[in-house]
């Protein structure tokens, strides 16, 4: 099957809503592929992201995003179709300005309690890029935030179809964890389960070969001062979101 044909069967899912409240339970686990040909996907609805938190808002041919979410005990899977005119990874070190590479941007609080993560682990703002390393600013032991890699936390793989107009899936596969997460350590991801409220966002980092020129978001962020990029350090912007069983 062509990469076309896989497009068109991840099309089938339901209508674009404005923003994702619930994600429906697969009892299979979605292969990260890149691919999405599993039926569970088919059902999922679509939704979009047109909030522009950085920048003007962008053409279609520049910038489109929408996605799927689905979950079981083990991980919550996302499903992220992109339209970018062009991609970039600039920076070869993934803790140098990784926010300026094109990267999805997957922001996860497991009990919904908001607030600060910049200097905690209340919450996670994956940077997932395009080399399928994965950035979130957080402490050690002994030592203050900064920039660290968290691969273990996010399984990804992105494929671009060779036909126009050469839309990338991406998929993913997120471990959630709580506020008692220590990095370094040895930490066991949360258990999910129907009737759990967690927080969540998601967004594109979008850099045509330089600084970043678009930062586009599922959920609309009341600015602060003017600003709107607030979901890296502040949870309390996600939106919230159910595990449904159905």
């Amino acid at each position: 099957m062509t990469l076309k044909k896989m497009l068109a069967v991840v099309a089938l899912g339901c209508a674009i809503g404005a923003q994702a409240n619930e994600v429906g339970y697969t009892q299979q686990a979605p292969t990260i592929d890149g691919v999405a040909l599993e039926s569970a996907w088919k059902t999922a609805p679509w939704y979009d992201m047109t909030s522009v938190m950085i920048g003007e808002t962008p053409s279609s041919n520049d910038f489109s995003g929408r996605y799927k979410l689905l979950w079981n005990k083990n991980a919550l899977y996302l499903l992220a179709e992109i339209q970018d005119d062009h991609l970039s990874d600039t920076y070869a070190d993934p803790l140098e300005r990784y926010w300026d590479d094109d990267c999805l941007e997957i922001f996860i609080d497991a009990d919904r309690s908001g607030g600060d993560h910049l200097n905690t682990y209340n919450a996670f703002a994956y940077h997932v890029a395009l080399d399928n390393q994965v950035v979130d600013i957080g402490p050690a032991k002994g030592e203050e935030s900064k920039p660290r890699l968290f691969n273990d936390h996010v399984e990804s793989v992105w494929k671009r179809s060779t036909e126009k107009p050469h839309s990338i899936i991406w998929e993913t596969a997120i471990r959630v964890f709580g506020d008692d997460f220590q990095y370094g350590d040895a930490n066991t991801p949360v258990a999910l389960k129907a009737g759990m409220k967690m927080g969540f966002m998601l967004a594109y980092c979008d850099a045509d070969g330089g600084d970043r020129e678009h930062f586009v978001g599922s959920h609309e962020i009341t600015p602060v001062n003017g600003d709107k990029n607030l979901g890296y350090k502040d949870a309390s912007v996600f939106g919230e979101l159910t595990l449904v069983s159905k």
